[in-house]
């Protein structure tokens, strides 16, 4: 019997609604890939898409489904992997108070994503307090599963540093570890809280098919935006919405000389197009306004229709059977609360505070 015990991997989502290209290239694909070599955990945080969205509580819920249906679709295989629901997991409400003891408030505003949520979802002064108690919330979701590899987009890796910064914080405060110990030595120097590791996709941070800002930022891919190409999309939605994608706006036709950098066009097609010689050749006949617009969009059509097809094929085997899906996530809420408890108790204990 094989008796080695595999590392622990956690990541999740949370479900403002269905799962896009930006997520599969961010996090999702690897997390397919790693089913195999690692004791996965995946955590759909419901109760985070509160903090932006908290009279919709019904449309969050269809969320909870649709991005179980998504990761499903993907081909996360729930007997390798446990699927779960953050707001069925008391320990990580607890834990996420404990820990945010440990913040101070300055240290969270430096945190970049929450600015630039702020700033992109025009949030102005008008968020509510569980809004910045979130990023608190998102530490205990990781560190109740105490794992060593966390695959994340890289807008989430100020998240993750701080967590690390908690999870050396409380070693240090409440185990007794030498606060200036390797990262890798907590553990082994009897800290509860290994500092969990990231894995960045293969593409760091995949734009939207919309056109940039007044000051020329291209946005991140996001349902909020109106610019994302879901993994659930039809193959006519998918044509349709490649074929608005922005582009060079100073190419008026076919045979104007284009421009490749920092065009959404060209990024896609870097991303997602298998075949390197074709898109390079493509391009210097694009530079040269030897090639339009429309068939390098017909191409790219080709490449994301069958790369999502399958996944949303797979999605809709699943979607017949909703009593499956709830029967599914009740079973990863029981596994996941078993370990989530059992990391409570430890951290109780580190904390002197069990009666």
């Amino acid at each position: 019997m094989n008796t080695i015990q595999r590392q622990r991997l956690l990541t999740g989502d949370t479900p403002t609604g269905k799962l896009h290209l930006g997520h599969w290239v961010g996090s999702l694909e690897n997390r397919v890939k790693l089913q195999e070599e690692y004791d996965c955990y995946f955590i759909i945080a419901n109760i985070h898409a509160f903090t932006t969205r908290a009279t919709q509580a019904e449309d969050i819920r269809q969320s909870v489904i649709d991005i179980t249906l998504d990761y499903l679709g993907a081909g996360i295989d729930p007997k390798k992997s446990t699927i779960f629901v953050q707001s069925e997991i008391p320990a990580i409400a607890e834990l996420t108070y404990f820990f945010s003891m440990l913040v101070p408030y300055a240290e969270l505003m430096r945190n970049p994503t929450i600015k630039d949520e702020i700033r992109d979802k025009n949030l102005g002064d008008s968020y509510p307090f569980g809004f910045l108690l979130y990023p608190i919330g998102q530490i205990a979701d990781i560190l109740a599963f105490r794992p060593d590899l966390v695959p994340v987009g890289e807008d989430q890796l100020p998240h993750l540093e701080l967590t690390r910064f908690i999870a050396r914080k409380f070693n240090h405060v409440y185990c007794g570890v030498d606060s200036h110990i390797n990262d890798e030595e907590y553990v082994k120097a009897g800290g509860l809280f290994p500092l969990p590791k990231p894995l960045i996709g293969r593409i760091k941070r995949l734009i939207g098919t919309g056109a940039p800002t007044a000051d020329g930022r291209l946005l991140k891919m996001s349902k909020s935006l109106n610019n994302a190409i879901f993994l659930s999309d039809d193959n006519d939605s998918i044509q349709r919405k490649v074929m608005k994608i922005y582009t060079d706006p100073n190419r008026l036709k076919p045979t104007d000389k284009g421009t490749t950098e920092n065009n959404p066009l060209w990024i896609f097609h870097d991303v997602f197009n298998t075949d390197s010689q074709w898109v390079e050749e493509a391009k210097a006949l694009y530079r040269a306004g030897e090639i339009g617009d429309v068939a390098c969009k017909k191409r790219l059509v080709d490449i994301l229709v069958a790369l999502i097809s399958p996944m949303r094929e797979r999605r809709e085997y699943y979607a017949n059977d909703i009593g499956g899906i709830l029967r599914l996530l009740q079973e990863g809420n029981a596994k996941a609360n078993a370990q989530a408890e059992i990391t409570l108790g430890m951290a109780k204990e580190a904390l002197k505070q069990t009666f």
